[in-house]
């Protein structure tokens, strides 16, 4: 039994051992018209908990940068790879990336957001479809195709990242710069402006 309901995913038990870890499928959040799309990797302990992506410590992190480029967290759609958490906080299969991949393409589809930020290694892999090097990326703007839609993709480090290396804070910083910016996002910091054709 599987189900997406707008954005949100009801009901799926493609992934056993993701089924048996989880307490509930944590679907993503934000206006459903959203210039700016977050794509984490997945679920872990505290998102699980609460139902919602990025609310740990890294979630902090990420609001704060938001805040700083003029931006509120409601003001962007933030959602996972896969949405469900991985026993131990594992890295996600790529059999389980390729079974959450539907969801995704459908919840991008019906946002048709200006900008994708990917927040780390897996994401970024995921929706680019090649290696990528994060550290060394960050910042870059790749024109892809998901799901047959051109799509603009923004690598970013995973705010974790910053936790526990200070190093990466500037390049984190800069790079949701640059996605506010790509997002048309008034400096004023009222909200979003719809971009014009790009």
């Amino acid at each position: 039994m599987e189900q997406m309901d707008g954005l949100t995913v009801t009901a799926c038990e493609r992934c056993p051992e993701l089924c048996e870890s989880r307490s509930r499928i944590v679907s993503g959040v934000g206006p459903e018209d959203a210039d700016l799309v977050f794509v984490g990797e997945a679920p872990g302990a505290t998102e699980d908990e609460r139902g919602e992506p990025f609310v740990g410590r890294s979630g902090d992190v990420l609001d704060d940068a938001l805040r700083d480029a003029g931006l509120a967290r409601a003001d962007v759609r933030i959602t996972n790879c896969v949405r469900c958490r991985p026993p131990d906080n594992r890295d996600p299969t790529d059999d389980e990336l390729a079974n959450c991949r539907e969801y995704l393409e459908r919840e991008l589809d019906l946002l048709d957001p200006e900008v994708i930020v990917t927040l780390g290694k897996v994401p970024s892999e995921h929706l680019l479809e090649r290696s990528v090097g994060v550290t060394n990326e960050a910042g870059t703007v790749t024109e892809t195709r998901i799901a047959g839609a051109p799509r603009r993709v923004l690598v970013s480090v995973h705010p974790a990242a910053t936790l526990y290396d200070p190093s990466q804070r500037e390049t984190f910083a800069e790079t949701i710069d640059t996605a506010a910016d790509l997002a048309g996002v008034e400096d004023s910091g009222d909200g979003q402006a719809r971009l014009g054709d790009f």
